[in-house]
């Protein structure tokens, strides 16, 4: 019987979580739906990670960039959220489960593995001079996003190895062949 489990970025599963994107483009939806049918397809329990943007500022809140999240109360609030989902990990692994690893979001300031958004993005839309000014200063950076960070530094707390990997719409493929040479099948 396989016994395999990935965990996945809120959004892979609830693209409702997401800031709204007026200009979705198709190709990552499809992107995104293949990952998931190859999960599904081969059986794989999903644990769907806690989304912290939308816990703490709802549906109707704007883009934000890591530099705003990288806050002592919002790393503490995703260490909280996160606890648990390292008492599932810590229980399923200890049952003989293979976790087949971390699914984020590249580009996330929350959730991205490879790859966030940095910027000194703050004040008001509306009345500040320096938009445009404001607007350039962002940028993607290699490095994760804070709650991937918080994640990261609990798992290597409790000595856990899983590997951790970003989706982009260009990887899609990639990471489907990483998930199908991962999983385990116990008998």
């Amino acid at each position: 019987m396989e016994k395999n489990i990935i965990l996945v970025s809120h959004c892979m599963l609830n693209i409702f979580s997401k800031v709204e994107n007026f200009g979705e483009e198709e190709g990552r939806e499809n992107a995104r739906k293949k990952i998931i049918k190859t999960i599904i397809d081969n059986e794989i329990g999903i644990i769907q990670l806690p989304c912290p943007e939308l816990i703490m500022y709802g549906s109707k809140r704007w883009g934000h960039v890591k530099d705003q999240f990288d806050t002592p109360y919002f790393r503490n609030t995703c260490k909280k959220e996160l606890e648990t989902y390292i008492l599932q990990i810590e229980e399923y692994i200890n049952n003989g489960y293979n976790i087949i690893g971390i699914l984020g979001i590249d580009g996330s300031p929350s959730c991205g593995i490879n790859l966030t958004c940095r910027g000194n993005w703050k004040g008001e839309i509306g009345s500040n001079p320096n938009l445009k000014d404001t607007i350039n200063t962002i940028s993607y950076t290699k490095e994760m996003g804070v709650m991937m960070e918080e994640l990261k530094k609990l798992i290597k707390e409790k000595n856990i190895d899983i590997d951790m990997f970003g989706f982009t719409t260009e990887n899609a493929e990639e990471i489907c062949k990483y998930i199908e040479n991962k999983i385990v099948c116990k008998k």
